[in-house]
């Protein structure tokens, strides 16, 4: 007898097993999933914004607009179901974003046009 899984087997095909991911998920609170996406967003847009190790090789402004104005509308719109415990260190990332993106930028923004000023009101640098 063979201790090898019969091919084609979820774990031998290189497929994910869905339904374990599916309980996987599950069982995390939304709240874990929300701060899990904006830590994800956060770092994202700390790439493109040219502010990792690599410094310019990354850099991308338009894209870490997008990433700054998703983070924004993700903390806007979530700020009555996540605690100040988790939104306050997330609402101050992103504004540190927004002023290095404010500080990259060749041509700033009119304050209140700047990424996820929408949601966050103006800054001013």
């Amino acid at each position: 007898m063979s201790d090898t899984p019969a091919p084609d087997t979820p774990e031998t095909s290189g497929n994910p097993d869905f339904d374990a991911m599916t309980r996987d998920i599950a069982e995390v609170p939304a709240v874990e999933v929300i701060v899990t996406v904006a830590v994800n967003l956060m770092s994202a847009a700390a790439v493109k914004l040219g502010l990792t190790e690599e410094g310019d090789r990354h850099k991308d402004l338009d894209e870490a607009r997008k990433l700054v104005h998703a983070l924004a509308g993700l903390l806007d719109a979530s700020a009555t179901e996540i605690s100040s415990f988790h939104a306050a260190p997330l609402r101050d990332g992103l504004k540190s974003l927004q002023l290095a993106f404010r500080e990259a930028s060749l041509v700033p923004d009119e304050p209140g046009q700047g990424p996820g000023e929408k949601y966050t009101g103006p800054l001013y640098a």
